[in-house]
């Protein structure tokens, strides 16, 4: 899987059979720098791999561009290793017509980890973003039994997890259940700009009749990035945090959470959830994840 994954030899312990050495697939976390104009906009920790849609996507989440015109390039430049080879770790991008130019005092000036997308913005105020896009209460309606399906079709669908264990996942459907696009990442929130930045590469901004489908938990920054790009319903399989509840109330979107076998926590603005749907159409529970086993 070429740069996406790292080969390692480890030490394996087993109460039945003790210490042994093995080889084990782990998932590859590399720097991306983001510049815009020539200055360094972001630097973000991520897996390689989709870059240019984790540019686009970071770009809507930040309330810069809202539409593909908007964006006007993308390219790899400067960024080398010891060697003289080329990284591929620095991504400059051009704004085009309507593009937001961001406030050089809201610059992040320090690394943003893979697993907290908003603890580098230099401003608090910064956070809370307006969205170009309204979320209609009657977008993304959706049968109760497609819905508890999404978390099974996104994990089957998780080569890199497959291979790792390492990664969080973001998938994107329609509302019949079909997944439109998948991206795995490090980092929860640079999986979902991944598929934000997909979607707007596509032109299919503002993704009105969709799910975002998370494998972990359903965070502020999820929400605000769900919001961001119009998406209607977001479902995570593990819990969501007090303040992605709150913003998804005020913004008209659907927080379903604890999306697991026949049952779901549907938070705020149940009503798109058709609860007459049968649930006997889903598919089967999601199965319980096993460490990987990546011996040769």
């Amino acid at each position: 899987m070429g740069r996406l994954t790292r080969r390692r030899r480890i030490v394996h312990y087993s109460s039945d059979t003790g210490p042994r050495g093995r080889e084990e697939t782990i998932a590859a976390e590399e720097p991306l720098e983001i510049r815009l104009g020539g200055r360094v906009f972001s630097i973000t920790m991520r897996t390689p791999g989709n870059d240019f849609d984790l540019v686009a996507g970071f770009l809507v989440s930040e309330g810069v561009i809202g539409g593909p015109d908007e964006l006007s390039s993308m390219r790899f430049c400067a960024g080398e290793d010891e060697d003289g080879r080329q990284t591929f770790n620095v991504v400059e991008a051009g704004l085009g017509e309507g593009a937001i130019i961001p406030d050089p005092s809201l610059d992040r000036h320090v690394f943003t980890s893979s697993s907290c997308g908003i603890c580098g913005t230099a401003s608090i105020d910064a956070v809370a973003k307006t969205s170009r896009f309204i979320v209609e209460p009657d977008s993304g309606r959706i049968g109760v039994g497609t819905l508890l399906g999404l978390s099974t079709t996104l994990r089957s669908s998780q080569e890199l997890f497959g291979k790792t264990g390492g990664v969080h996942a973001a998938g994107l459907f329609d509302t019949d259940g079909n997944l439109l696009c998948l991206r795995e990442d490090v980092g929860r929130h640079n999986a979902v700009d991944k598929v934000v930045g997909w979607a707007l590469r596509e032109g299919r901004l503002p993704l009105r009749d969709t799910v975002l489908q998370v494998s972990g938990r359903a965070s502020f920054e999820l929400v605000q990035k769900a919001y961001l790009a119009g998406i209607p319903v977001l479902c995570a399989v593990s819990a969501p945090s007090s303040l992605a509840v709150e913003l998804a109330e005020r913004a008209g979107l659907t927080v379903a959470a604890f999306a697991r076998g026949s049952s779901v926590n549907l938070y705020t603005h149940p009503d798109r959830i058709d609860t007459d749907d049968s649930v006997d159409q889903q598919a089967p529970a999601h199965p319980a994840v096993a460490a990987p086993n990546n011996r040769k």
